[in-house]
């Protein structure tokens, strides 16, 4: 069955750094985009940012451009989540989710997700 698990979630200040990964029992994963969303208590489930089959097209959502940075290691059947310059309002559960073909920044695109990590930003 296909499966998404997401780690490196935790608690940061603001202006501080987390990574998170989200290992994927896709075969082959290189034929899936990868995206990930994140959702706050009481909003909706807003797209973060994806990246292409091979890691050479990158698309982030407006409030993380120019402080997240997605990868991913094919080899290693992972996606990345880089983020850098947190702000109290980064804090949510952050989700990755996988789909074949071309990357789409809406959730009801997507099928396969992981349970989510919560990151915390706060002083």
């Amino acid at each position: 069955q296909a499966q998404l698990v997401e780690s490196g979630g935790g608690s940061v200040q603001p202006g501080g750094s987390l990574r998170l990964s989200c290992v994927a029992s896709l075969h082959p994963f290189n034929g899936y985009a990868v995206a990930w969303f994140r959702q706050a208590p009481g909003k909706g489930r807003e797209f973060v940012g994806a990246i292409n089959w091979n890691g050479g097209v990158t698309y982030y959502g407006n409030s993380v451009k120019g402080r997240f940075t997605i990868s991913r290691d094919n080899a290693n059947n992972t996606a990345y989540l880089q983020m850098n310059s947190l702000k109290p309002e980064d804090s949510a559960v952050y989700y990755c989710a996988a789909r074949e073909g071309v990357w789409e920044q809406w959730p009801d695109s997507y099928k396969i997700w992981g349970q989510g990590t919560q990151v915390t930003v706060s002083s």
